[in-house]
């Protein structure tokens, strides 16, 4: 089943209820800085397995310390959809238990 783009209304109403996340060039985007690059990777693998659940996947950067995902939905023609706000909800609420920030 096909997803459909957010309006502009949808995608600001959703951003309001994820604090840290923007929206940079048409994409959904976020930076976490944790302890340590050790820290880093295990949240890196842990998101990997979420967008493994939800079969949707965002660019993800590794750094020192620091995870920079940035994920737009490509059957949607690159547009914001709620599989990119329902990853980015997951990723916040697992974020917490890895300390980042």
């Amino acid at each position: 089943m096909p997803v459909e783009p957010l309006s502009q209304k949808e995608i600001e109403d959703r951003l309001a209820e994820l604090p840290g996340w923007s929206v940079d060039d048409g994409r959904l985007t976020r930076t976490y800085r944790l302890g340590s690059h050790f820290a880093a990777t295990a949240m890196v693998v842990h998101i990997a397995q979420v967008q493994e659940e939800l079969d949707h996947h965002s660019d993800l950067t590794l750094g020192y310390n620091t995870i920079a995902l940035s994920v737009h939905t490509h059957s949607a023609g690159g547009a914001l959809t709620t599989k990119d706000f329902e990853l980015a909800q997951r990723v916040t609420e697992l974020a917490q238990g890895h300390g980042a920030h």
